[in-house]
């Protein structure tokens, strides 16, 4: 499984996970919504330690929150029926270029 994959993987276990905490804080859904999104939390964690090669856990963690804020806005469309505004898209298209530096920096000195 390549890193983009895992990445995609572990961002929709992260949000699950946090909006499962924001349901129940904000929205005041039941206390039992903890239970997967404690679940989708151990996943998303677990999905970031199978990232391939030789490349330093702080260094996967930061290339992985530009491919997070990407799926942020995806979960923004999509489960809260908001649209991006060109700012969120500018955003998002500067962290994706900073994962891609990222990796292709880990990736020359493997």
């Amino acid at each position: 499984m390549g890193a983009g994959l895992i990445f995609a993987l572990a961002a929709v276990f992260e949000i699950a996970g946090c909006f499962a905490f924001w349901a129940v804080l904000r929205q005041g859904a039941s206390v039992l919504w903890l239970l997967p999104g404690v679940g989708a939390l151990i996943a998303f964690a677990w999905l970031l330690t199978l990232v391939p090669g030789e490349i330093a856990a702080g260094r996967a963690f930061a290339a992985y929150g530009g491919i997070y804020v990407a799926a942020t806005l995806a979960w923004l469309m999509l489960a809260e029926g908001l649209r991006p505004t060109a700012w969120d898209l500018a955003g998002v298209a500067l962290c994706l270029v900073g994962t891609a530096v990222i990796l292709l920096g880990a990736a020359r000195q493997v």
